[in-house]
């Protein structure tokens, strides 16, 4: 443990770089009192002073990160609208550093949540894909912004922004950085070469199918990971903890929270705090441990939140 602390010392020297799908996730709570007479629907009267806006998607991976103390870029595409500027603006008061193409094509992706009777009734996305011509201008930003970075997180929600993705890994790989790929769809072909990709259980289960057991899951996970060229393959299991999968070996961390509030966003910690604790010049496997610390800790609150050192200090101590 006391490496560990002594590694959480050393967070500002993680550099990374997110790349991905960015979004700003919104909350209007209310009051249900009645039932529509239109619709068997609850009516929620939404409370103007009750609102709430977060980064959401990549963006919120950045936050996390830049949470840890990292030195945080972010490289992603907006719509020329008020979403985007204010998606600008909470990263920048969050201490990340933004460069957000402006599409004046698309409209900047929103999930708007409404939230009644303390329970989610609704939930509204607002998304377009980006033109060609802007994703092509943010592939020739990331060789740019690679040269410095000491890991680079590629955080895929499947809206058009990781479009040159294969060329990212490549590009990235080329000059030795790490790469780490939070996945979505059923074709990983396009990771191929990346160093860790972190898929959830229903992720992986859509790319290679069901498993009986551990030692079945196993076997497929390994061959994923042989498939595709990478270090590791670490799956997040939910109830279950995680586990590593790498070059004949196997390590599972078995879930940390003691209360499970909200599991939204939990994926976008696991793998911020996974890359950071590697910028930071902590081992594979130490990062793991502490990225599923992390993760119990950030299901405990609600809505998508971020992580502090010194809430993985405390956690280590109790441990």
């Amino acid at each position: 443990m006391k490496a560990e602390k002594l590694v959480l010392s050393q967070l500002h020297k993680a550099k990374i770089l997110v790349v991905g799908d960015v979004m700003l996730d919104r909350y209007w709570y209310g009051e249900v009192k009645r039932i529509s007479p239109e619709a068997p629907v609850p009516i929620v009267r939404i409370q103007a002073e009750r609102t709430k806006e977060t980064p959401g998607g990549a963006a919120n991976v950045a936050v996390n990160a830049a949470v840890l103390g990292a030195n945080v870029a972010l490289l992603s595409v907006v719509g020329d609208d008020e979403p985007g500027r204010k998606l600008t603006d909470l990263l920048e008061k969050a201490g990340v550093s933004p460069r957000l193409h402006r599409d004046p094509e698309i409209s900047t992706t929103v999930k708007l949540r409404v939230i009644g009777a303390h329970q989610q009734m609704l939930r509204v996305d607002f998304e377009t894909l980006p033109s060609h011509e802007v994703l092509l201008d943010k592939l020739a930003d990331f060789r740019e912004m690679i040269a410095d970075r000491n890991v680079i997180i590629l955080s895929d929600y499947g809206k058009g922004g990781l479009t040159h993705i294969a060329q990212m890994i490549e590009l990235a790989r080329a000059q030795g950085k790490p790469v780490l790929v939070d996945p979505k769809g059923e074709d990983y072909s396009r990771y191929r070469g990346a160093t860790i990709v972190t898929p959830n259980r229903s992720e992986l289960r859509e790319v290679v199918g069901r498993w009986k057991d551990d030692d079945e899951l196993a076997a497929k996970a390994q061959g994923l990971r042989e498939q595709l060229g990478l270090q590791a393959l670490l799956v997040t299991r939910s109830e279950e903890g995680m586990t590593l999968y790498e070059q004949g070996r196997v390590r599972h961390e078995p879930a940390r929270a003691r209360e499970v509030f909200d599991v939204s966003g939990a994926g976008d910690t696991v793998i911020a705090t996974l890359g950071v604790m590697l910028g930071a010049g902590m081992p594979l496997q130490d990062a793991v441990a502490l990225a599923n610390q992390a993760a119990g800790i950030v299901v405990g609150k609600l809505g998508t939140a971020a992580v502090t050192p010194q809430e993985l200090i405390e956690a280590l101590a109790h441990n």
